[in-house]
């Protein structure tokens, strides 16, 4: 019984004294200067990469027709949707009052056409009389009738202008096609009074659009202006068929940049040969940019952003230095950087607002 009271005080014992050292005993804690940090080097390189913007397919051509003199609609040979050719006759107006003038015009060429034949033939007669019989002809005679030629000649070439303006009127009242496209607005009917000065809410006879060729017109920011690779093939897909990758090949580049916006317009031709992309259609590009030969690359965790800055933080003789830069190009994990840095500092991978400046990097 003793042996048994002993034993269950000597386990009482060691069990209050456990607790004792339990509760003594402080939790670790690593603190910050303490904890340790993955360190990259920066490298000089250009970094080459994609950026992807928003854009517009615009027909490659688009003219609005409009009248150029005053007629009635005779005739419209298309609509809307219809197909056409350069050259192909779209509608035909009818102005009887340019027609006459035009007849008008012609008849008064021939006239004047033939009084200059007649006057012409005069004065070569009279030439061929004064040189076989010297002193037939006087000279006064001989200058009158080389004045009437010349003036029969200006006349007959006054006639013939104004014929030929009369026919170019009288042109315009067959309207044809300027290129290959597609009628896609209609506005007139037959019989309706058409010109220049009947033009109701400024709409056009008719809308033609080239379809089988595209303009793909996007807004480049400034950042990335230069660094367009010339002539590069981007692709890009539309809302209305998600998942089908187009093709296109950059042609144009405005060479200034919007005042407001601070971008470049850029336009990308487009092949469209099936006609299944239409002009208007919204479009993602995924376009190459080059990267700048003096960009400086970090991962791109070690950007921090802030309301106030963006910054690196750099190790220099085992302490941090936070950095200012400015962002370039983004290719997976890694980013351009501008800024005071060069190529070999040591920057903190996982870089947050935490890591206090001036702070021990151990």
């Amino acid at each position: 019984m003793k042996n048994m009271t002993a034993n269950w005080m000597m386990l009482g014992l060691l069990a209050g004294l456990a607790a004792c050292h339990s509760a003594a005993a402080p939790e670790y804690k690593a603190t910050a200067h303490e904890r340790q940090y993955q360190l990259a080097k920066v490298v000089q390189q250009p970094l080459s990469g994609s950026i992807r913007l928003p854009g517009t397919l615009e027909a490659f051509q688009k003219v609005s027709i409009y009248p150029r003199i005053n007629g009635f609609v005779s005739r419209i040979m298309v609509d809307r949707g219809s197909r056409v050719k350069k050259g192909q006759v779209l509608l035909v107006l009818e102005a009887p009052e340019i027609t006459q003038q035009f007849y008008a015009a012609q008849s008064k060429y021939i006239q004047a056409a033939a009084m200059y034949a007649a006057s012409k033939d005069n004065y070569e007669r009279t030439v061929a009389t004064a040189a076989e019989t010297p002193g037939t002809i006087s000279a006064h005679d001989l200058e009158l009738s080389k004045a009437r030629m010349l003036g029969d000649s200006a006349l007959m070439n006054s006639e013939q202008a104004n014929f030929r303006a009369r026919g170019v009127m009288r042109d315009y009242l067959t309207v044809t096609a300027p290129f290959d496209g597609v009628i896609t607005e209609r506005n007139i009917h037959p019989g309706a009074l058409v010109g220049p000065d009947t033009k109701v809410g400024d709409k056009p006879m008719l809308m033609l659009e080239q379809e089988d060729k595209l303009r793909l017109v996007l807004q480049v920011p400034e950042i990335y202006s230069g660094q367009l690779m010339g002539q590069s093939v981007v692709d890009f897909n539309v809302n209305a068929m998600p998942g089908k990758v187009f093709k296109g090949a950059v042609s144009r580049e405005a060479g200034t940049l919007n005042a407001r916006y601070r971008s470049e317009a850029v336009e990308v031709d487009v092949q469209n040969t099936s006609r299944e992309l239409k002009p208007g259609m919204y479009a993602e590009i995924t376009m190459p940019v080059n990267g700048s030969a003096s960009a400086l690359v970090v991962p791109a965790s070690a950007v921090v952003m802030s309301t106030e800055r963006k910054y690196v933080i750099v190790v220099k003789d085992h302490r941090t230095q936070w950095v200012d830069v400015q962002e370039g190009n983004h290719h997976n994990d890694s980013t351009e950087v501008f800024g005071n840095l060069k190529a070999g500092d040591e920057v903190v991978v996982q870089a947050t607002d935490e890591i206090r400046e001036g702070i021990a990097i151990h």
